[in-house]
């Protein structure tokens, strides 16, 4: 069975994002002034799996094996 699965990945809190600053001074002197910002990066796969569990457990993988360095970053998974 095919499941679409969404994963977002970010910086943990305290990790230094320099796109995110980079944005937020743009928007300053846009007139645009944020209080926060930061940046994600989000993935939509189509997983091949027995049920939702299994696709989550595949997805958990890619980002353990690949997307996610897990000193630096945290991340959610969504099974649809």
């Amino acid at each position: 069975m095919l499941f679409d699965v969404i994963i977002t990945i970010a910086l943990k809190e305290g990790m230094l994002d320099p796109e995110a600053r980079a944005i937020q001074n743009a928007l300053a002197h846009l007139g645009i002034p944020t209080l926060s910002l930061s940046t994600a990066r989000r993935f939509c796969i189509g997983i091949d799996a027995v049920d939702r569990e299994e696709a989550g457990t595949k997805a958990r993988a890619i980002c353990e094996r690949l997307l996610a360095n897990p000193v630096i970053h945290r991340y959610e998974i969504e099974v649809v």
